[in-house]
C-alpha cells in the first residue's frame, strides 16, 4: 500500500465517525451533488500519513478548496493561522451559525471560512434551501 493509499475499511471508519457529514462545514453527503472524499488533514506532500487520525469526511468544495493548505494568513494580523483540524478541535468552538452562514469565532474558524469559501452564495443558498428543510446541520 502507498504512503497515500486509503483502505476499504479506513474509508468506512472516516464515513462513520463523521455521520456522512463534511467535518468542515458540515453538509450531509445525502444533501450534496457530488459524493464526499476522505481528505487528509495534513496532506502527504507535507509529510502527512494515511492513518484515521490524519483524515477527515469533506464536501467537494470544501476539500477542494482546502487543498494541500493546512495554515492560512490572517487578514488582519497577517500571522499564520493553522485551518481547523476536525481531530484535534471542536467544530462549535471555532464556528457558529448565523443565519446559512458558517462565521469564524477564533482565528482558526475565520481563517478557514475564508480558505474554504464557506459562505459563497451557492454554498449559503444551499444550506437556507437545507435549513428550510429542517436537513441542516
Amino acid at each position: 500500500m502507498t504512503s497515500n493509499s486509503i483502505s476499504t475499511d479506513l474509508r468506512k471508519l472516516v464515513l462513520q465517525r463523521a455521520s456522512g457529514c463534511c467535518e468542515y462545514c458540515l453538509i450531509h453527503q445525502d444533501y450534496s451533488i457530488y459524493t464526499h472524499e476522505v481528505d487528509h488533514i495534513i496532506a502527504v506532500k507535507h509529510g502527512g500519513v494515511t492513518t484515521e487520525d490524519n483524515l477527515a469526511f469533506s464536501c467537494l468544495s470544501c476539500n477542494r478548496y482546502k487543498g494541500s493548505d493546512f495554515a492560512t494568513i490572517d487578514q488582519l494580523s497577517q500571522e499564520i493561522v493553522p485551518l481547523f483540524n476536525p481531530r484535534r478541535q471542536v467544530w462549535n468552538e471555532h464556528f457558529f451559525l448565523k443565519g446559512a452562514r458558517i462565521e469564524g469565532r477564533t482565528q482558526i474558524g475565520q481563517g478557514t471560512a475564508r480558505l474554504l469559501q464557506f459562505n459563497l452564495p451557492n454554498r449559503m443558498l444551499e444550506r437556507q434551501v437545507l435549513i428550510s428543510q429542517n436537513l441542516y446541520p
